[in-house]
């Protein structure tokens, strides 16, 4: 794959377009506020050793000292009071025989600080890269559990023992499942460089800052691309250009020829129309240049994808219209699962077709149209319905999660009661408190759009009322309300 990146980075979030023949294809997106500490390594000092609760409290240099449980000290790595290594226990050592007060101790945060607790910490470091978790205590290879094709499994590991030795184990993650042997390679290479990088800061005792921290998404995404051909990466961030360079010439000096600084006034996400493609990518309805569309849904329990012709007639029958459309959409498809980044189970309804040919055309351009996606994918072909069953793995948040909440007027459900069912429901709704109690007349408070039908298009309906129970009603508009929200008052 041949592509280029722009990373744009701002104080509060950063996002990462990758192009493809000009067009976007994905959308990395990370906030600052919503990164934690998990995953950062540190040397810290324990500063308080507590017999009683069998832990430890460890200073990492952040606002309240860190927590360390007995049992979360890799008794192989630990050095007791006489300087002689702990030898491991079926039963956790006494909390004393593992550290002291003033040690200074390299530790991994696995949960973040929460409210008065400081951060939680181990001593079993891990390294995680895109496909391999690196285990600097362990000699082994871990296949993911999640990987149950058992010819998968023994491929995996076939191709991890080798990288591992005495000092230096390996846990494939379910991400690799289907990955190469050279995209493995590459992940065990970038992961043994970063391990020796943290050793040389321990060895320094660097205890003000982490000696390693969890990549954010600009080193992510290089680290990610590590071994693909990529024509340039270009960031408008001169701080963030100047760390990536460091970080490639370091962990990944093939992608350091081809980074970039953007300087332009411009913004960098409008060199290729960036910002609206991402407003497209947040919408229902997706139009083709033939004059078709697709219409896509994502709920909770799948996604469902519809094509229609749309404008577009063809120019011989309409069997050829509609095949047509297909394969255009198919293309589409590819691009907005990736774009979206949409996983779990996805429903197809293509537009019928009565020829077999067709069918297995339709079904080929996807499967290569789906290829050049990175995450594992598998399509199950046309049901008796005429459904296309498929199923992509699920990698991280979709788009819309991201960027988009649920909304406060429909609370998801994406439609709204119209308001002459609001108008009905009201109604029925003075009826019922009529019977219910003694009042001498009642006041309606609903939105603008419903007070003017009842006092409207329902005056009728609304006059009829006030007869059969011979009470006066009142409207009144209540402009904070949506259309849905009403009150009936008594008075």
């Amino acid at each position: 794959m041949s592509g280029e990146l722009l990373i744009n980075v701002t104080p509060s979030e950063t996002r990462v377009a990758l192009i493809e023949n000009g067009v976007l294809q994905e959308l990395h997106v990370e906030r600052e506020a919503k990164r934690g500490l998990v995953g950062n390594i540190y040397l810290g000092k324990v500063i308080r050793v507590l017999p009683g609760m069998q832990a430890a409290f460890v200073d990492i240099n952040l606002d309240k000292a860190a927590f360390l449980h007995a049992s979360d000290i890799h008794s192989k790595l630990m050095i007791n009071e006489d300087g002689k290594e702990v030898k491991e226990a079926e039963q956790v050592p006494d909390i004393r025989t593992l550290v002291h007060e003033g040690q200074y101790i390299m530790v991994q945060v696995v949960k973040d600080p929460l409210g008065t607790k400081g951060a939680r910490l181990t001593t079993d470091i891990t390294i995680a890269s895109r496909y391999l978790v690196l285990m600097p205590n362990a000699s082994h290879a871990g296949i993911s559990q999640r990987i149950e094709d058992v010819g998968e499994r023994n491929r995996l590991r076939d191709i991890v023992v080798p990288y591992c030795d005495d000092t230096h184990g390996f846990i494939v993650r379910t991400a690799a499942e289907g990955a190469g042997e050279l995209e493995l390679a590459h992940d065990a290479e970038f992961l043994r460089r970063v391990w020796n990088k943290v050793r040389e800061r321990k060895e320094r005792k660097q205890t003000k800052a982490p000696i390693y921290q969890d990549l954010s998404l600009a080193f992510r995404v290089i680290r990610d691309f590590f071994g693909t051909e990529l024509e340039r990466i270009r960031i408008d961030s001169k701080l963030t250009y100047d760390q990536l360079c460091e970080f490639t010439q370091e962990f990944v000096p093939n992608l350091a020829s081809v980074i970039e600084y953007y300087p332009g006034e411009r913004p960098i996400f409008d060199l290729f129309d960036v910002e609206a493609e991402i407003q497209r990518a947040l919408d229902r309805k997706i139009t083709l240049k033939s004059g078709g569309y697709l219409i896509i849904d994502q709920t909770e329990a799948m996604t469902t994808i519809d094509i229609n012709t749309g404008a577009f007639v063809g120019h011989r029958n309409l069997e050829e219209t509609i095949f047509s459309t297909n394969i255009e959409a198919t293309q589409a498809i590819a691009r907005q699962l990736r774009l979206r980044n949409l996983g779990g189970i996805i429903i197809v309804d293509f537009i019928d077709m009565d020829n077999e040919d067709h069918k297995k055309r339709v079904l080929h351009s996807l499967e290569m149209a789906m290829a050049k996606d990175k995450v594992k994918f598998s399509i199950h072909g046309f049901s008796s319905l005429g459904l296309v069953e498929m199923t992509r793995k699920r990698t991280r948040e979709s788009l819309e999660h991201i960027l988009c909440d649920e909304c406060p007027v429909c609370d998801g459900k994406g439609s709204l009661k119209t308001v002459e069912t609001v108008c009905f429901e009201i109604l029925r709704e003075i009826v019922r408190v009529n019977r219910a109690y003694d009042a001498d007349q009642f006041i309606v408070y609903a939105s603008k759009a419903v007070s003017e039908s009842l006092l409207n298009d329902e005056y009728h309906n609304l006059a009829e009322l006030e007869v059969f129970i011979g009470k006066l009603i009142k409207v009144q508009t209540e402009s904070m309300y949506n259309q849905e929200q009403f009150d009936v008052v008594m008075m």
